[in-house]
């Protein structure tokens, strides 16, 4: 098994570079993703040229534990390689599943013992191909998966879960409604920016980051008024991957910590939860990273070199404010039904994903996690 990811960027025909007739495939979807004409047509060639394939394509979106158990009993006996075409929650999954088919033991119990903290060790052949610009979930070691009893997400964390190949192909994004691309490409700079400024931070990390975060602000306002443009999918893509790469050697914080609860319980999908917590995250973590936050500042196509450090960390947060705001995505809690009653049972779930908590750059509460749902909560 190789744990280290070769990257195809170009079109998905490249996908037939690193796959054979010979083997069995389980490619794995999701019910809009497998409408898409180049997901049809890659589908059509397979059969067409002999290639022995199982097709799953109605995986949900924010799996749960209960989601990944009935998917369970709808698996072929046997595969030689895992095929994830989707975003990030299909990404997850197929990652999990090319674990469960590399071990002997039932795949149910195997899953539940990834659940209670075992790690996985081994995995089949995988291949991924995102279909969003900002799960970056191609490249990280990570596979999400909601537990509603518990209202919050756990992470099955191992090296050997990143992918054999990841192949990058803008044109399966250009079908993504605009406020689709706005939340996943928030996700990446999440990711990104999160990563840089992490507890855990570090300079292999830092580099990842720092080159996405480049691609990211060169190329996010520029896809929205030119959708159709594959330059700048790609180079969307790249911001993502960079994403993926930076978790896989530092690590998210507050963000995500306090996103798991709006996704775990309310089903609110990933990016757009994070986008909604993005800029009063910053602003509560700001004073403690401003070097780091200057540093990024710099990157953006029309920075003031003139400001300060403060000046430019402050300016880098009003910026991200009024990108949220461009790209016309949600600035409440209250745009999603979630109310201030609500609040304190969020508060105290997200004080228990410790894993992201614990990357913060600045120690927290629970009265202080409170104080950030607060701020955006009318």
């Amino acid at each position: 098994m190789n744990i280290f990811t070769t990257v195809i960027s170009g079109g998905i025909e490249q996908m037939y570079q690193v796959l054979s007739n010979e083997q069995h495939l389980l490619v794995m979807t999701d019910s809009n993703v497998i409408k898409l004409d180049k997901v049809q047509s890659l589908v059509s060639s397979l059969e067409k040229q002999g290639y022995q394939y199982t097709l799953i394509s109605d995986l949900p979106a924010e799996p749960t534990n209960h989601d990944v158990e009935s998917l369970i009993d709808k698996l072929p006996a046997a595969v030689d390689v895992v095929v994830g075409i989707g975003g990030g929650s299909v990404l997850d999954i197929s990652k999990l599943i090319s674990v469960l088919y590399a071990s002997n033991t039932d795949h149910l119990d195997n899953f539940n013992r990834l659940l209670e903290g075992e790690k996985p060790a081994a995995r089949i052949p995988l291949v991924l191909v995102p279909t969003t610009a900002g799960t970056g979930a191609e490249a990280t070691p990570n596979s999400i998966i909601a537990l509603p009893e518990k209202a919050t997400k756990v992470g099955i964390i191992s090296p050997v879960m990143l992918p054999d190949y990841v192949v990058l192909a803008p044109e399966l994004t250009t079908s993504m409604p605009p406020h689709i691309t706005a939340s996943t490409g928030i996700d990446a700079l999440c990711h990104l920016i999160e990563c840089y400024t992490a507890s855990v931070a570090n300079p292999v990390g830092d580099n990842y980051a720092l080159i996405g975060m480049q691609k990211f602000f060169s190329n996010i306002e520029q896809v929205i008024e030119k959708p159709q443009d594959l330059m700048v999918r790609l180079n969307l893509l790249w911001a993502s991957y960079y994403g993926g790469a930076s978790i896989s050697h530092s690590g998210t914080h507050l963000v995500h910590a306090l996103s798991y609860p709006l996704g775990g319980k309310y089903k609110i999908p990933h990016g757009l939860a994070n986008s909604l917590l993005l800029v009063p995250v910053f602003k509560f973590v700001q004073p403690h990273c401003v070097d780091k936050l200057a540093d990024v500042y710099r990157l953006l196509p029309h920075a003031d070199l003139t400001l300060n450090s403060e000046e430019m960390s402050l300016a880098l947060v009003a910026y991200i404010e009024q990108l949220v705001s461009k790209l016309a995505l949600p600035t409440y809690l209250n745009e999603i039904g979630i109310t201030r009653d609500d609040l304190p049972e969020l508060a105290r779930n997200a004080m228990n994903v410790t894993r992201l908590i614990n990357h913060s750059p600045v120690a927290v509460n629970e009265e202080s996690v409170l104080s950030i749902y607060q701020s955006i909560t009318k």
